[in-house]
């Protein structure tokens, strides 16, 4: 069965050379006749890919021996909570840019731990975009200052870091390795692997150490506290999502690493934004300056036509392209492993489609 174009949020399209990769070792990894889902999280199997994924990591960003690579469980939602319980408390601030759904959840559960800034909120403008830096209005003595650096829902993304002096806590989860991080500016880093860099069930943490010096005073539960993930694999990991993690990495570096493929990354979304902008059959739904290059969200001009163009679409093999259920229209997600080719594809339907109903 050929694969067909996957353009879904996530758990998003992997690279098909690690899928066929993993195919061939599922049932006997590397000659040692049982499944590495059959194997401990000590075995010095899981121990070297865990090493592996951890060097891959720090290499493609050029981490150096400061940071932390942890693999963690429950997805960004647990981070939404983990982060202030480390580093939030009553007589602690940390500033929180609004700029979409995720980052609103942030600030929910940061609220429960301690004073919670809002520097700038685009929300009685829909999230249709981000911030200039001279729009945030920063706290003084923030501890941190969080923010989500491509929303998913909406399809906006910062350009680039914002420009604080606190340490920046960033939601990367579905713009992570998609291009360079400055990383001189962050304490925390924090990324669902099932958008950029693998499948659902593992969350990855890169930490500062001089920034985990820095926890609030608090009663953290032990699973709970990103100083006791530090130190050694506390609890059992998800070891077959970080072993499929470990393998995207391989092929990101082997692929030509980070700057690669922001090179490709902007060259699908510059030709699927022009084909939006070419007249007014569709149209983006954000801000041209805060455009996703990662989430491309638009709706036809017709919006009755919306619901055939998703179901002939999906006859042409191109998935997933329905909106977020909170706002409709449609989405292409076009992460590191979705193709030129598919976002060509798109194209050539969306084309096909205007002539027809047009």
């Amino acid at each position: 069965m050929d694969r067909a174009h996957n353009f879904c949020a996530g758990p998003a399209t992997l690279p098909l050379p690690v899928l066929e990769k993993v195919q061939a070792e599922l049932t006997n990894y590397r000659g040692k006749g049982a499944s590495i889902l059959e194997m401990s999280h000590r075995s010095k199997e899981y121990t070297e890919i865990n090493r592996q994924a951890v060097s891959r990591l720090k290499n493609l960003l050029n981490a150096g021996e400061e940071w932390d690579v942890l693999f963690l469980q429950g997805g960004a939602s647990s981070q939404f909570m983990m982060v202030p319980q480390n580093f939030l408390s009553p007589d602690r601030t940390a500033d929180y840019i609004d700029t979409g759904t995720w980052s609103y959840k942030a600030i929910h559960e940061a609220n429960i731990f301690g004073n919670v800034h809002i520097p700038f909120s685009s929300k009685p403008e829909n999230y249709t975009r981000v911030p200039s830096n001279d729009e945030l209005e920063l706290s003084a003595n923030a501890g941190y200052v969080h923010f989500t650096s491509n929303n998913t829902i909406y399809g906006t993304q910062f350009p680039s870091e914002p420009n604080v002096d606190a340490p920046l806590v960033c939601d990367a989860s579905s713009d992570f390795l998609s291009r360079p991080l400055n990383l001189d500016k962050y304490g925390l880093i924090y990324a669902g692997a099932q958008k950029n860099l693998g499948p659902a069930g593992v969350t990855v943490v890169l930490i500062k150490k001089s920034f985990a010096d820095s926890q609030a005073n608090n009663d953290i539960p032990t699973i709970l506290d990103y100083k006791t993930h530090m130190k050694k694999i506390f609890n059992t990991p998800p070891v077959f999502a970080v072993y499929m993690v470990n393998y995207v990495l391989e092929w990101l570096e082997q692929s030509g690493g980070i700057s690669h493929f922001q090179s490709v990354n902007q060259l699908k979304s510059e030709k699927l934004y022009a084909e939006l902008d070419r007249d007014d059959f569709y149209y983006g739904t954000v801000q041209k300056g805060s455009r996703s290059k990662m989430n491309v969200t638009f709706r036809l001009n017709d919006e009755n036509l919306e619901s055939l163009f998703l179901k002939e679409a999906e006859q042409h093999g191109l998935l997933a392209l329905k909106g977020h259920r909170s706002v409709g229209g449609i989405r292409a997600s076009i992460y590191n492993a979705c193709t030129l080719e598919s976002v060509n594809a798109l194209i050539s339907f969306m084309k096909e489609f205007r002539n027809t109903h047009g």
